[in-house]
């Protein structure tokens, strides 16, 4: 696997498995198959993934819990482990109590705590107090948020006071590139993790229908690798930036650690941002 080390001696594999839908969907519960997930997770163990990214409102809990099962007997050190809470629970004791329950399903501490959108109603000095505070009791190691834009970001660093806002988790890819407009700048300057969801655009991106999709296919052709693998090689060959595709067949996890241990030329990645211009 390979790590990319970001401010406060942050330290993420480039590459993860995102969870979203594992274990049910928008705080709906489905642990019918959690045998079948927790499976799942551990083979992506075993095949060399090493972060996983969950949140309280996936499956309401349920992710959280598969997760748990699926690491216990693994090197918890070797591991990194994001969660989120959700806005609705962004006030300093809310935030405690979503962690302690986060923490509970999990079975360990989280390494990397989220905000999961900004909250219309909590100020985000009052959330970065409480993940202050689960910083200096253990449960959490790093502090973050997630779907902040540049002028929100920079509102949450500033109201850190004893630890450092590390990470942001967005939705980018190679035909959602909006975040280089103002949000990349300031990561890059703060060394602040960009942390890519949808890394391949839920599939829009691998559409041959796609007027684009020509494009990533001959660069894919060129390296013998996948229209996948290459999409994710340009992501994680972006400064600050690693990447969380979601998996649901083993091939799939196969595929995506592909995009490992080589990086397409300048040329090639000035090719692909042509095809795929900011919008």
């Amino acid at each position: 696997m390979e790590y990319k080390t970001f401010r406060s001696d942050l330290k993420m594999p480039v590459i993860g498995l995102g969870t979203w839908g594992i274990g049910g969907g928008y705080w709906t519960p489905d642990c019918s198959r959690k045998a079948e997930w927790v499976a799942f997770i551990r083979r992506a163990i075993e095949l060399g993934y090493r972060m996983f990214d969950t949140a309280e409102m996936y499956g309401g809990g349920c992710s959280e819990e598969i997760i748990g099962a699926a690491i216990s007997g693994f090197s918890r050190d070797d591991l990194f482990i994001v969660s989120k809470v959700w806005p609705t629970h962004a006030s300093f004791d809310d935030v405690l109590r979503s962690a302690r329950a986060s923490v509970g399903r999990l079975g360990t501490f989280i390494d990397l705590y989220l905000l999961h959108w900004p909250s219309r109603d909590v100020p985000i000095a009052e959330t970065i107090r409480a993940f202050e505070r689960l910083i200096d009791d253990g449960l959490i190691r790093f502090m973050g948020v997630s779907n902040f834009d540049a002028k929100l970001l920079m509102e949450a660093m500033s109201a850190a006071r004893k630890y450092e806002v590390v990470a942001d988790e967005v939705k980018y890819n190679l035909a959602d590139r909006f975040i280089e407009r103002d949000l990349m700048p300031l990561a890059v300057k703060e060394n602040i993790a960009i942390i890519a969801y949808s890394p391949l655009g839920t599939g829009t991106l691998l559409n041959p229908s796609n007027p684009s999709y020509s494009v990533l296919r001959s660069i894919a052709e060129k390296y013998g690798k996948t229209p996948a693998q290459v999409a994710l090689n340009w992501l994680i060959s972006k400064p600050n930036t690693v990447a969380i595709p979601k998996a649901t067949r083993e091939e799939h996890l196969k595929e995506n650690l592909g995009a490992l241990g080589w990086r397409i030329s300048q040329e090639d990645q000035k090719q692909l941002e042509q095809a795929y211009p900011i919008k």
